[in-house]
């Protein structure tokens, strides 16, 4: 589809939602203003300086020059404002966690990911039971895990029973383990399988036990993007519309972000205003987690070889932590790009250092291993200048201090 079809498209929905009541949350509302060459012309950066001293909100025009044109030192200043405004204290949680999956069948096929099997792969693919997946966790468990972050491919085999049934287990088997589970491509499969509504999934799945949910799938809330490296995948309004159906059901989720593919730059204030607009409705998300695009055995390694690498890695996240005014935590996901920049990170905007990633397949697929240990973890936030905490879920209950 053109660019000029997208557009068109976006101001469908935009119209859409005007008559319908008018959520914020419209993809496409903002990418057509700032694709015009002249859309940062006299923007000053004393003004956003003042702004932000003073706690106001930046415009998607002011974001779009400092993601472009900002020194990334004084970005990161204004990064610290937001970081102390949210969190005064100067600590910086972390979680022990474990990332398995249940299934890597999926009928996606998003040129981004090295991790799917297409359904059928009898020699590479798998699918676990319910009980084979409790033993996975368990593992983890015994070494200290308390969050098991939980996601798959996209499986028609699988019935609505089957994700009800996981999270009855969770409870049951390791009721001191907070699930985090499943993500908004995930709930769109669920839908497709059991014919039910977003709120009436939410609701069964609420009931079975779970509280939160990842906010996997978003890559970028940009339908130019995804029409270009997932276009079998559900829109941009569909990943908004699940996790608001999540909030409105009682479910926190996070948002998260891609980068470093197809992306330009106007499609970066897109995808953050898209979720600053959606928090304004909801409150419901607890925290923004950003990481680069690893090409390693991917479908499009060809087209995007290579990553961004820390410079850029450092910019996103604090022009995440100066856009998302209303977002109370900004993640250093340090498995994108090393524990090093993740440290720099918490210099950037960042109040949490992420998980220690006992297990974690995606990335490994795509040649980027990752791992580190709690130990290591409050020995990187203790030479930052920070005081380390634990915290036990992704609600951010800080549990211990060290």
């Amino acid at each position: 589809m053109s660019s000029p079809e997208l557009v068109e498209k976006a101001r469908d929905r935009v119209r859409l939602a005007r008559s319908e009541g008018g959520e914020n949350a419209v993809p496409g509302l903002v990418l057509q203003r700032l694709l015009d060459p002249v859309a940062t012309n006299g923007i000053e950066l004393k003004t956003i300086v003042d702004k932000v001293n003073a706690g106001g909100r930046i415009t998607p025009e002011e974001g779009l020059w400092l993601l472009s044109d900002a020194p990334l030192l004084m970005l990161g200043e204004m990064a610290r404002i937001w970081q102390r405004r949210h969190n005064p204290e100067p600590r910086v949680t972390f979680v022990i966690d474990t990332n398995p999956n249940y299934t890597n069948y999926c009928d996606a096929d998003c040129l981004f990911c090295a991790f799917y099997r297409k359904p059928g792969d009898t020699e590479e693919g798998y699918s676990h039971s319910v009980d084979e997946l409790m033993g996975l966790v368990g593992r983890s468990v015994d070494r200290g895990a308390t969050t098991v972050l939980l996601q798959g491919g996209l499986h028609d085999d699988l019935s609505m029973d089957y994700y009800l049934d996981v999270i009855r287990a969770f409870v049951e088997r390791y009721p001191d383990v907070h699930p985090h589970l499943w993500s908004a491509p995930e709930i769109g499969k669920m839908r497709e399988v059991s014919g039910l509504t977003y709120n009436e999934i939410f609701a069964q799945l609420y009931e079975a036990g779970q509280r939160t949910m990842p906010g996997g799938g978003a890559e970028l809330l940009s339908d130019r993007v995804r029409a270009r490296i997932s276009p079998k995948k559900q829109s941009a309004a569909e990943w908004l519309d699940i996790h608001r159906a999540a909030h409105g059901q009682g479910l926190k989720t996070t948002g998260t972000m891609m980068y470093g593919h197809a992306e330009q730059p106007p499609d970066i204030i897109e995808h953050l205003e898209c979720l600053r607009a959606l928090q304004d409705d909801t409150g419901g998300f607890t925290a923004f987690i950003p990481w680069s695009y690893k090409p390693g055995n991917t479908p499009m390694q060809r087209q995007f070889p290579e990553y961004p690498g820390p410079a850029v890695y450092l910019r996103m996240l604090a022009l995440s932590r100066v856009y998302l005014d209303n977002f109370a935590h900004v993640q250093a996901s340090w498995f994108s790009d090393g524990k090093k920049a993740g440290q720099a990170a918490l210099h950037f905007g960042c109040d949490d250092f992420g998980g220690t990633l006992i297990e974690e397949n995606v990335l490994y697929e795509a040649d980027h291993d990752v791992s580190t240990t709690p130990d290591e973890t409050i020995e990187i936030i203790r030479e930052a200048g920070f005081t380390p905490a634990r915290r036990r879920n992704p609600l951010y209950d800080v549990i211990e201090t060290y």
